[in-house]
């Protein structure tokens, strides 16, 4: 067996917590929204505005997802929510990246990517990892 198997044989339980602290970040960026918990820079938005919502598809979408309670169709939603995030809020901005703060967006769009494809890895709600 070659160290290269030896360590991919825990590519399951890596996925787990991988996702389990991906989700964690998500949830911070609705909490910080919603409650303004931890404190950010931006004013608590007015219930049933865009930022609003944006708050509880971070909260319930991070919170679900740390949890790996349909992760496959969480993901697809949350990949989605960040792309259209990038495309209206960052990308006016400019076209770098990191100069249109939307570096963060970009990667959370293609994490959650990976995982639509993978699934949640070992420990997850709903029994789907392998």
């Amino acid at each position: 067996m070659s160290s290269l198997d030896r360590v991919s044989k825990y590519a399951p339980e890596v996925l787990s917590i991988a996702r389990i602290v991906i989700g964690l970040l998500f949830l911070e960026h609705g909490t910080s929204k919603l409650f303004d918990f931890p404190h950010g820079t931006m004013a608590q938005p007015t219930m049933g505005s865009l930022i609003w919502f944006q708050g509880v598809i971070e909260l319930v979408g991070g919170a679900l997802f740390i949890v790996g309670f349909q992760t496959r169709l969480v993901a697809f939603i949350l990949a989605g929510d960040m792309a259209v995030a990038y495309f209206m809020a960052h990308a006016p901005k400019g076209i770098y990246p990191m100069l249109n703060g939307g570096d963060a967006a970009i990667l959370y769009c293609f994490v959650f990517l990976i995982y639509f494809v993978t699934g949640p890895g070992r420990w997850s709600a709903d029994g789907s990892g392998k």
